[in-house]
């Protein structure tokens, strides 16, 4: 441990070599070494082509709006996670479309699961911000984060109704507490520098500002964007929370702009990763001249993907925290709304998902 509490003995949780394959694009003529499950349905097939819309479901069907959800971990994980749950044989069926897509492609995915009678709902990814500005007058509730952030992660029925649900702001805050101790910013001064404006940036500077936090929050928050509009966006939420930490917006349109905030930061400064560069777009926020302050902890919010930002971070000696835990609190908590059940974020059941999904991981 250091004079922080962060283990820098271990600076690393992603575990991968990137020197290796990129296992984002997968290769079927290499072997499986998660030791799959042969009880495990693949419901890939049930996917559409891009720009379509899946079938009528014939069972009940859960969906993931993103961009390239045939990757995700979660299309091996989500059956064995079914089945620990008791769930039965649901099929995740991936949506996928590119970012900031036409409104009237989002609004005809949710139209479709609105009036699917066996769909039960969604977990969005990258689209939280632009489904919400397209589809909120398709929801019949709406909870009071998501209509305070204007992004949703979940979509889930209720008595046939259609619920849209933030649950980024519940996630990401147990993805940061589980890797900086309790007390952390209250002892280090440090700061926080969240490279992309979109629903995440949103949830992470909205957790780490909450007044019952007390002394431990960021001494500043630094939100940098590559186009005005969503940071303007988290201005709006942070002046209607009446926050009283300074979150400061930078446009940063070119490369190394984020590398001149990056200089300035406090010893100890958390740099986040929320632009879905490395994995919805290959790359970096980050040029290779970055230089990151000392003991700084980088966060990546992607798990795979080319990951270049912790590589960069990597060969400068920082902390390094992936995206992992942030994917398994991210669906555990979706899953929960969908399914209408209780799933705790710790203890014994807790780790015994991540177990499971730990084995599948792609």
């Amino acid at each position: 441990m250091d004079a922080h509490g962060l283990d820098r003995s271990v600076l690393d949780h992603t575990a991968p070599d990137h020197t290796a394959p990129d296992h984002t694009a997968p290769d079927h003529t290499a072997p499986d070494h998660t030791a799959p499950d042969h009880t495990a349905p693949d419901h890939t097939a049930l996917d559409p082509a891009p720009g379509e819309l899946p079938q009528p479901a014939r069972r009940p069907t859960m969906y993931f709006i993103g961009v390239t959800t045939g990757r995700s971990s979660i299309r091996t994980v989500f059956p064995r996670w079914a089945d620990a749950l008791g769930l039965g044989d649901v099929p995740l069926v991936g949506i996928d479309l590119p970012p900031h897509a036409p409104a009237a492609d989002y609004r005809r995915v949710v139209e479709f699961i609105a009036a699917d009678p066996l769909s039960v709902g969604a977990l969005v990814t990258t689209h939280k911000i632009d489904l919400y500005l397209a589809c909120q007058d398709l929801f019949d509730e709406i909870d009071p984060l998501a209509r305070l952030m204007g992004e949703v992660s979940s979509l889930s029925k209720r008595g046939g109704r259609l619920v849209a649900h933030a649950k980024d702001p519940i996630s990401s805050g147990l993805a940061i507490d589980a890797f900086l101790p309790p007390g952390y910013w209250a002892r280090t001064g440090a700061e926080a520098f969240l490279m992309g404006a979109g629903g995440s940036a949103i949830a992470i500077s909205w957790y780490l500002t909450r007044p019952e936090r007390g002394a431990d929050r960021p001494s500043r928050i630094v939100v940098s964007n590559r186009g005005v509009g969503r940071l303007d966006t988290l201005s709006r939420v942070h002046a209607e929370l009446g926050t009283d930490v300074e979150v400061r917006t930078v446009y940063t349109p070119g490369p190394g702009d984020n590398d001149a905030v990056l200089a300035g930061l406090a010893a100890g400064s958390l740099v986040v990763n929320a632009t879905g560069l490395g994995k919805d777009a290959p790359g970096s926020p980050l040029t290779d001249a970055a230089r990151f302050p000392a003991d700084a902890v980088a966060w990546d919010l992607n798990y795979r993907g080319d990951l270049v930002f912790l590589d960069q971070a990597r060969a400068q000696g920082v902390h390094l925290e992936d995206g992992w835990v942030y994917f398994l609190h991210g669906w555990t908590q979706v899953i929960a709304e969908v399914f209408d059940v209780v799933i705790p974020t710790a203890g014994p059941r807790f780790d015994e998902l991540g177990t499971i999904a730990s084995a599948a991981r792609r």
